[in-house]
């Protein structure tokens, strides 16, 4: 059943297609159809459409017109036919001049247009038959392919599948009657081998009833998974990890502000997961701003009361720094040591870190993606932190968490992750149905919302003069770049496009010099680690009072006095990147503006991604919205960590059946764990490499 059944070079191109196993070719679906159940006469061919003609062979030849090509003549009741072949082999012409000796005919399928000949095809699906022998009695399925693996081979390897494994269903009738759902027996066979009759359009559209009985048992399996794996975090060990500690008590209650109402609800779910011995696994979600660090310092707090280590882990070298600086701000008086893990630290020091860290004398570590790499070991990891966790695939954190599981304890740390990119109520029932969320719905007392503006770029000098006067009032400003220097690539497209993309690097002389008075500053991803540190401690102190940047300054940056961010090419950026974007400002007591600098023209995708954000503040529509144009893999950190998405529903027009699935998977769990186990098998055997972590 698995891809060892499969000969070597055939399981690689099967596995690029998702097929590991052989009941993965059953699931593998058709993505159209085309009808061979009935021949059509020349005559009435109608354009455009691929049809099915039979017709008795009279002569083939090579012919140089004005290439080498093979030409097939052949005549049926309704008129002379021509089948036209560029690529050929030398067989093709003996295989057609044997149906001309044997009285045999050609079947052909494809599209007939006018050509020297009379009715022509070019390059049809054809095979050599005798007349009047039987046509296919289902549509012809045409499914997702890969290159090496030709529609016929695979067709077999299917319709092989179907006739000899077990179609069993796998769900209680019972359960299959409460939600009107076909067998899956049948259901899977109509979709391979559709009557003539069947409904093309409902087939082909995903609507119709077997459709619905696939997408049900995909949803069902997917939600049984994330039950699964949450049972089975809750039977994993983890430190106790209690609230209420000296330091924490100290911490809250020397803070100079009061935690909103919504901070002090999550504050008290994740220092209750905490307290418990089995592993937290929480997704902290809060719009930009809201005041999530706070809080993961909270519970880095509560594991080093405890006698735990904490690790608190950033996409971004400058989103570390700047938790290692507000981390230090707020607990290095209380005592506690952090070592910060970055890409500048000398050997020397380097070596300290890591010694202080496997030691535990470091309690709180603090870095990128460094934090998991070989050579990093701790003591005693209680608690790992991952901020922007759709930036890290799911194979990084696992990696993080074991660093845990392999210290001497043998227990498996809590870990909490947090999100600025809310995440929306489909996901949130399907991909994240194993994870506790907790969400900070409410903004600290004096953040003025971040008016947006729609701004042409033919209007720069405006811009240009607003940056001039906000500098002039003390204030400071982003511009904020999408590429850091021109490539060839962008530009074929400035070509091709008329569009003048530009770079940091010449924003940031053209910038500095229409702007002399003001002092420019440039920070982009490329730039060493010191060097990035040294703009940002700049532009903190105020010394830049114009911050040239790429979307380096996307997530965590935190420049109060900042109120004006200018984005450039904005059509260019997707619709969650100009949110975070937009949060970067509006940090302060300063009514903030974030101007979207656009080229015309637009394309559709463009302005509708201008339009949500120009209408919505509201990080949860944003989310809502971009998931509805862009699809569920920014939000999973899918392109990093291979994690399949779902293959047949779809997240907003199958809402119903995410419902009933999730009722579903509740008490088929309960009722009959075994159904609920074969079932996942069926669904998720060779997926199963990534769980949620």
């Amino acid at each position: 059943m698995n891809a060892g059944a499969f000969p070597e070079a055939l399981a690689a191109r099967l596995a690029k297609l998702g097929i590991r196993a052989r009941f993965d070719l059953v699931l593998h679906l058709p993505s159209r159809y085309e009808d061979e159940t009935r021949l059509t006469p020349v005559n009435a061919a109608p354009a455009g459409t691929p049809v099915l003609i039979e017709a008795m062979v009279e002569r083939a030849e090579i012919v140089y017109r004005p290439r080498r090509q093979l030409i097939v003549h052949a005549a049926s009741e309704a008129g002379p036919l021509a089948l036209r072949f560029f690529n050929f082999y030398p067989s093709q012409l003996k295989q057609f001049a044997r149906a001309k000796e044997q009285g045999l005919a050609v079947r052909a399928f494809g599209e007939l247009r006018g050509g020297w000949f009379g009715a022509e095809m070019a390059h049809p699906r054809y095979r050599v038959v005798a007349p009047g022998d039987p046509l296919a009695q289902s549509l012809t399925p045409v499914y997702p392919t890969t290159a090496g693996l030709s529609q016929a081979a695979l067709r077999k390897l299917i319709l092989g599948a179907l006739d000899e494994l077990p179609l069993d269903d796998t769900l209680p009738r019972e359960l299959c009657e409460r939600y009107s759902l076909e067998a899956f027996d049948a259901a899977v066979r109509l979709l391979h081998l559709p009557p003539p009759a069947a409904d093309v359009v409902a087939l082909e559209g995903r609507t119709h009833p077997a459709w619905r009985r696939v997408k049900f048992d995909e949803l069902l399996a997917q939600q049984l998974s994330m039950r699964l794996h949450y049972r089975a975090r809750h039977e994993r060990r983890a430190p106790s990890l209690p609230a209420g500690g000296a330091l924490m008590r100290k911490f809250l209650a020397a803070l100079p502000f009061r935690l909103t109402q919504a901070q002090q609800r999550c504050l008290g779910e994740i220092r209750r997961d905490l307290g418990e011995r089995h592993p937290m696994q929480r997704l902290l979600q809060g719009d930009v701003g809201s005041g999530k660090t706070i809080l993961a310092a909270i519970a880095c707090l509560a594991a080093v009361d405890a006698g735990w280590q904490a690790a608190v882990m950033a996409p971004t070298e400058l989103l570390a720094e700047q938790h290692q600086r507000k981390f230090a701000e707020w607990l290095s008086p209380l005592g506690v040591r952090i070592a910060w893990l970055h890409g500048a630290l000398a050997r020397k020091e380097k070596r300290a870190a890591l010694e202080a860290i496997g030691a535990g004398e470091a309690q709180i570590a603090i870095g990128t993606h460094a934090l998991f790499q070989e050579g990093v070991e701790f003591a005693r990891l209680g608690l790992a932190v991952v901020d922007e966790q759709h930036r890290f695939g799911v194979q990084q954190r696992l990696q993080l968490r074991r660093k845990g599981e392999a210290a001497k304890s043998g227990l498996v740390p809590h870990q909490l992750m947090m999100s600025a990119t809310p995440i929306p109520r489909t996901l949130s029932m399907t991909y994240y149905a194993d994870l506790d969320v907790s969400t900070i719905d409410e903004m600290p007392p004096g953040r003025h919302p971040v008016k947006t503006r729609l701004v042409s770029g033919a209007r720069r000098g405006e811009v240009l003069m607003r940056i001039r006067a906000a500098c002039r009032a003390g204030q400071q400003a982003y511009w904020v770049c999408p590429l850091v220097e021109p490539s060839e690539r962008s530009e074929r497209v400035a070509s091709r496009d008329k569009l003048e993309l530009q770079s940091a690097l010449d924003a940031y002389a053209e910038l500095a010099a229409e702007l002399p008075e003001l002092c420019v500053g440039l920070l982009h991803g490329r730039m060493a680690p010191a060097e990035k540190a040294g703009v940002m401690r700049n532009f903190l102190a105020g010394r830049i009072q114009l911050l040239v940047a790429t979307t380096v300054i996307e997530v965590g940056v935190d420049v109060p006095s900042a109120s004006l961010m200018v984005i450039e090419h904005a059509e260019r950026f997707g619709l969650s990147q100009l949110h975070q974007l937009r949060g970067r400002v509006g940090r302060g007591a300063l009514e903030s503006i974030c101007i979207l600098l656009y080229r015309n023209p637009l394309s559709a995708a463009a302005r509708a991604r201008l339009k949500v954000i120009f209408e919505t503040a509201d990080g949860f529509e944003v989310a809502r919205q971009d998931l509805l144009l862009r699809g569920p893999g920014e939000y999973l950190g899918e392109r990093q960590s291979g994690a399949p998405l779902l293959r047949f529903a779809d997240l907003e027009r199958d809402q119903s059946l995410i419902a009933a699935a999730r009722e579903a998977a509740a008490g088929l769990l309960e009722r009959e764990p075994d159904a609920a186990r074969a079932h996942v098998e069926r669904w998720l055997s060779a997926r199963q490499d990534f769980a949620r972590v």
